[in-house]
Parts: C-alpha cells; sequence; structure tokens
C-alpha cells in the first residue's frame, strides 16, 4: 500500500485502457439516442394472446413500414396480464403526422391486431426536433455548469490549502475521466444490448458527476489535514499515498452499499429502470476509481511539474525538492 503514488502511471494507463475503446466506438458509432434526444414516437404495445417467443421483430417492423413508419426499432419484452406471462413490445419510430396522428395510430394498432390478435398500447409517447435539440442543448449546460460550480466551490473549501486551485481541477479531470468512461461504454452498449441514451440517461450521468467528486472530496480533505501536520522528512508524495491509504476502508465501504443497492435495482427492479441503474453502477465504481487513482495521483505530477520531463517520477540529483513548500 506504500506503492499507491509510485505507480500513479499504471494507473493512468489503466484508465486509458478502459477509455479508449468506448471513445472509439462514440467516435465511429456515437450514441444510440432515445426519443428525449432524437425525437419520434415510442409505443408500448402489449399482445394479449401472445405469449414470449411468438413474436416477429422483423414481421412487426414490416407492419409498421406498411402503415409509413419506415425502420422502426422494435424490442420485445414481456408483461403481466391476470397472472399469465404475455408479449410486449418497445416500438421506436418517426413522429406521426402532424395533421391526423389518431388516424395514423389506429391504421398501426388494427394491422397489428389482425396479425397477432388482441393488442393493448399501454403507451405512446411523442417527441419533435424541436424538443429534442433543447433537450440535447439542457444536457450540454448541465454538465458544463456543474462542472464550474464544482471548480469554484472546491477552490473556496480548500483556500487554506496550498495551491487551492489544483484541487478543483484535479476533481474535474477526475470528473471529465468518469464522463468519457460513461459516454464510451454506452456507446459500446448501445450497439451491444440496445442501451438508449435518453432523459434518464442524463440523470445518472449528472448522478455519477456527484459520485465521483464527493469521495474525490473525502481523499483531497485527507491530504489537505496531513499537509497541515506534515513532518519535516515527509515528501508530498508520502502525504498523499498516505492520505489514500487512510481513506481506501472509508470509500471502499461506503461505495459498497450503494453497489449492493444498486445490484439489487439492477436484477430486480424492471425493465423501466434497468438502463438508468446500470449508468448508476458503471459511474460508481469509475468514479470510486478516479478519486483515488486519479485525482490524487494529478497533484503529484502538478506538484512535482512532471510534464516537464514526462514518465519521470524523480528529480535530477542535486536539485532541490519542487515540494518542498508543500
Amino acid at each position: 500500500m506504500d506503492k499507491l503514488v509510485k505507480l500513479r502511471y499504471w494507473w493512468f494507463a489503466l484508465s486509458l485502457i478502459i477509455i479508449i475503446p468506448g471513445l472509439i466506438s462514440l467516435g465511429v458509432f456515437g450514441l444510440r439516442l432515445g426519443i428525449d434526444f432524437s425525437g419520434g414516437a415510442l409505443w408500448d404495445l402489449q399482445f394479449a394472446e401472445r405469449t414470449p417467443g411468438q413474436l416477429d421483430t422483423e414481421r412487426i417492423r414490416a407492419i409498421f413500414a406498411a402503415q409509413g413508419f419506415e425502420g422502426a426499432l422494435v424490442q420485445l419484452t414481456e408483461s403481466q396480464i391476470d397472472g399469465r406471462t404475455v408479449a410486449s413490445a418497445v416500438v421506436r419510430t418517426p413522429s406521426l403526422s402532424e395533421s391526423d396522428p389518431e388516424t395514423q395510430r389506429q391504421q398501426v394498432l388494427s394491422a397489428l391486431s389482425a396479425e397477432y390478435g388482441q393488442v393493448n398500447q399501454q403507451a405512446l409517447q411523442t417527441v419533435g426536433a424541436t424538443v429534442s435539440a433543447e433537450s440535447t442543448r439542457s444536457a450540454v449546460i448541465a454538465v458544463a455548469a456543474a462542472c464550474v460550480v464544482i471548480l469554484i466551490y472546491l477552490t473556496l473549501a480548500f483556500r487554506r490549502a496550498p495551491h487551492p486551485v489544483r484541487y478543483g481541477v484535479c476533481a474535474i479531470l477526475a470528473m471529465i475521466h468518469d464522463v468519457l468512461l460513461v459516454l464510451g461504454i454506452a456507446s459500446i452498449l448501445g450497439i451491444a444490448i440496445g442501451l438508449e441514451v435518453d432523459a434518464l440517461f442524463l440523470s445518472a450521468l449528472l448522478t455519477v458527476i456527484s459520485f465521483s467528486v464527493h469521495d474525490t472530496i473525502v481523499v483531497f480533505d485527507r491530504i489537505r489535514e496531513n499537509l497541515i501536520n506534515r513532518r519535516p522528512t515527509e515528501t508530498f508524495d508520502d502525504i498523499v499515498n498516505h492520505s489514500i491509504v487512510q481513506t481506501l476502508p472509508r470509500s471502499v465501504n461506503t461505495q459498497l452499499t450503494t453497489f449492493f443497492t444498486l445490484v439489487a435495482l439492477l436484477l430486480f427492479g424492471g425493465e423501466s429502470i434497468r438502463n438508468l441503474v446500470l449508468i448508476l453502477l458503471i459511474g460508481l465504481i469509475s468514479g470510486t476509481y478516479s478519486s483515488i487513482f486519479n485525482a490524487a495521483q494529478l497533484l503529484v505530477v502538478w506538484e512535482n511539474r512532471e510534464w516537464k520531463n514526462w514518465f519521470r517520477r524523480n528529480a535530477p540529483p542535486g536539485a532541490e525538492a519542487p515540494h518542498a513548500a508543500g
């Protein structure tokens, strides 16, 4: 445990190994946008006379295409009616006609009923292009505003520590690490399991930011306390390493309680919140890792000004230690 800081570049490398594939997927395929951001209609349908396994996604897609909804995306699920398990489907399509949406809706339901028997429309959500553009803009503004507020707050909170701005900047860099990781994995999961980015995803992303910053502040606060009570022989690297070791059990134990709750929700919480819980779970793990193995380590890199002689952790022989003032 006395080498956590000495191995900092290994921790950085591990982060890159995890993030880079996601960024490649993000650049090539992007995110699978839900109707909150892309616009369109979301049909939640229940097939009262069919059991799971009796539906054909291609046939349902063809029925929607015949009614003017080309390129419909069909996801099969299941639901309960009077104790029976029946087939359900969530279908995403282009928006309904502005002039006569009710006729279009009835035509689709009639065509589906002719093929599969009784079809119940559980919900129909429609979002226009204007609303989706506003949602996208609001998402960007929300994340940017969170970054600014966090920077100001941490700079003020650590104003009695040497170089207080560093704490805010390093916390934001660790937070950006978590955001990029979540976005990258969301892009990969969009291809693998059809995970969509919607309003709940934005809520999860903002919650991930709070996970990340919360744990980072705990580590930074212990570093500040140990700097105040430092011994003359202690280097900044030693103080950061000691602070991480002191806070590690607390960080892990605290996050484990949330981890177990999220796992239970993921397994038993139902389809409607599964994507939300999955993103929260990924963000929780990433936030715990980044606060210990990225944010605190970045403080050491900054204190030692290692970018001047990258990947060399020790000052040249005879040089004055750059962290003598703490």
